[in-house]
């Protein structure tokens, strides 16, 4: 992390336990995500008097990663499980890792590189039988269904046709999926 977590306590007495448990957090937060640039926590007692029984807690997680921050806190319900400060800050850090699995989730998703297309040229083709191989850069051979080449081309594909295509599992191998032709290229009869 860029900076130090920034521990506030309103409301409630300072506890060295508590800040043990708070930096603990934040540690695992941090392995499963090292992109937190900075972490605020913090502690608040709702009640009037935060030494009386049946005091509420707030806990309040604001942690700043790449393009924006996330955010964990909200009023407690009327429940025991806010009314022990501990509890309420481990039932944050729980919530602050779903959000950020999430963050990270979306964020995996935007800079996923895809491989890209890889082209080969039609060997065979069968027309009766709407299928035809093409051959790959690295010489192998690949199954093509006529219903996989994009917008009706299947037609004017002739042996010696360049096509760019996505390679998939089939159910007897390898096969091509979403094959479009490249350009003009003189071809050779079919036989």
């Amino acid at each position: 992390m860029q900076t130090a977590v920034a521990l506030r306590w309103h409301g409630v007495d300072p506890s060295e336990a508590l800040a043990a448990q708070v930096i603990d957090d934040v540690a695992r937060l941090e392995r499963f995500c090292e992109r937190i640039t900075g972490c605020v926590v913090t502690l608040e007692g709702l009640g009037k008097h935060h030494r009386q029984s049946g005091s509420q807690y707030r806990v309040r997680i604001e942690l700043t990663v790449p393009g924006g921050k996330v955010v964990v806190g909200r009023d407690p319900p009327k429940t025991s499980a806010h009314a022990d400060l501990y509890a309420a800050a481990k039932g944050a850090f729980r919530e602050a890792r779903r959000q950020l699995e999430d963050y990270v989730r979306r964020r995996d998703q935007r800079v996923k590189a895809h491989a890209p297309p890889s082209t080969g040229e039609v060997v065979r083709l069968f027309p009766g039988g709407g299928y035809g191989f093409l051959r790959t850069e690295d010489g192998r051979e690949i199954y093509f269904h006529e219903h996989s080449v994009l917008g009706g081309a299947f037609s004017r594909l002739k042996v010696g046709s360049r096509v760019r295509f996505a390679e998939e599992p089939g159910d007897e191998g390898p096969q091509a999926s979403t094959v479009r032709p490249l350009g003009r290229r003189a071809a050779q009869p079919a036989g």
